[in-house]
C-alpha cells in the first residue's frame, strides 16, 4: 500500500518542481530576453518566468530541509529583483517551522490545491468508449496542441492574454509529452505528461467548451497512464482546485488526495 507520507510528498513535489524548471529552461532557450531562470535554495526550487506567469513561484519549501531566514532572504531577493511577488506552494508535510516563519514575514495565503496520487502497480487499463480518440501529439501537431490547450483554458485562469504563449513554450519543451484528444477527427482537448523518478505528472488537461462531457479527458487520462506505466512509473500525480470537477473526475478514476497545499504570497512593500 502506498501511503501519503513525507517520502511520497518529496517525490511529488520534486516531480512538479522539475517539470516547471524544465519549462523555464525552455523559455530561456527560445526567448532569453525574458530573463527566465530558476535556482535551488535548501531543496526549494524557485522559478522565474516573468512577473505575471503562473510558473513564477517555488516548490518544495520546507519539504527537503527546514526553512531558514537566510534561505527565505535569498529566495525573496531572487523574485523581488525581477519585479515579481514571491509565491510558495507549501505542503502540510513541510517542516513545522515553515508556516510560522511565513506569517512572521508577512505572507498571506491566497490559494489551495489538492495534490492527488494514483498507485500504478497492478492497475488495469480501461478502454475509453465513445467517439473520442486520444493520441500522442507529433512534431507537426505542436501548434494545434498549443491552440487547443489555450482554448480549453480560456476564461478559467485569469491570465487569458498569456495562455497561448505559455502553451507554445510547454509544447516546445522536450521534457514533457503532449497528447491530443479528437472528436471525429477534430482536436478538442489537450494534455501533457512529465516523468521524473518514477512519478508521472499529469498536467495541462483542458477541453474546448463545445466538446466537454464527451469523454475527452477520460481518453487522455488512459493514454497518459499507459505511457507512464510503459516508462516504469509506479505512481501518477495531478493537482486540482479542491472540490472542483477536475478533482471529482480524478477521484472517480481512483486518485486519492495526498494533501492540500496552500499558496502563500508576499508582495514587495517598498
Amino acid at each position: 500500500m502506498m501511503l501519503a507520507d513525507l517520502p511520497l510528498a518529496r517525490r511529488l513535489e520534486r516531480a512538479e518542481g522539475c517539470a516547471c524548471a524544465g519549462f523555464v529552461e525552455t523559455r530561456a532557450k527560445f526567448n532569453p530576453a525574458t530573463g527566465a531562470e530558476w535556482i535551488e535554495v535548501a531543496g526549494t526550487y524557485a522559478m522565474f518566468d516573468g512577473p505575471r506567469s503562473p510558473v513564477t513561484q517555488t516548490f518544495g519549501l520546507g519539504i527537503f530541509e527546514p526553512p531558514r531566514v537566510a534561505d527565505l532572504d535569498k529566495i525573496e531577493s531572487f523574485f523581488f529583483e525581477r519585479g515579481a511577488p514571491v509565491s510558495h506552494e507549501v505542503s502540510p508535510l513541510s517542516d513545522r517551522a515553515t508556516m510560522p516563519l511565513l506569517c512572521v514575514r508577512g505572507y498571506q495565503p491566497i490559494e489551495f490545491s489538492s495534490v492527488m496520487f494514483l498507485p500504478l502497480a497492478g492497475r488495469a487499463m480501461n478502454t475509453p468508449s465513445g467517439r473520442v480518440t486520444a493520441r500522442r501529439a507529433g512534431e507537426a501537431d505542436l501548434e494545434i496542441w498549443a491552440q487547443t490547450a489555450a482554448e480549453g483554458w480560456q476564461g478559467l485562469t485569469g491570465v487569458d492574454d498569456v495562455l497561448r504563449d505559455l502553451m507554445r513554450v510547454a509544447a516546445a519543451g522536450r521534457q514533457e509529452l503532449s497528447f491530443l484528444a479528437e472528436l471525429e477527427g477534430r482536436p478538442v482537448a489537450a494534455a501533457a505528461l512529465f516523468v521524473h523518478d518514477g512519478v508521472a505528472l499529469l498536467a495541462g488537461a483542458s477541453t474546448i467548451p463545445d466538446a466537454r462531457r464527451q469523454g475527452a479527458q477520460a481518453a487522455l487520462l488512459e493514454i497518459r497512464l499507459r505511457h507512464a506505466m510503459g516508462a516504469g512509473c509506479d505512481v501518477a500525480m495531478m493537482c486540482a482546485e479542491p472540490g472542483s470537477a477536475s478533482q471529482r473526475n480524478a477521484e472517480r478514476q481512483g486518485f486519492r488526495i495526498a494533501y492540500t497545499r496552500v499558496k502563500w504570497r508576499l508582495d514587495r512593500s517598498d
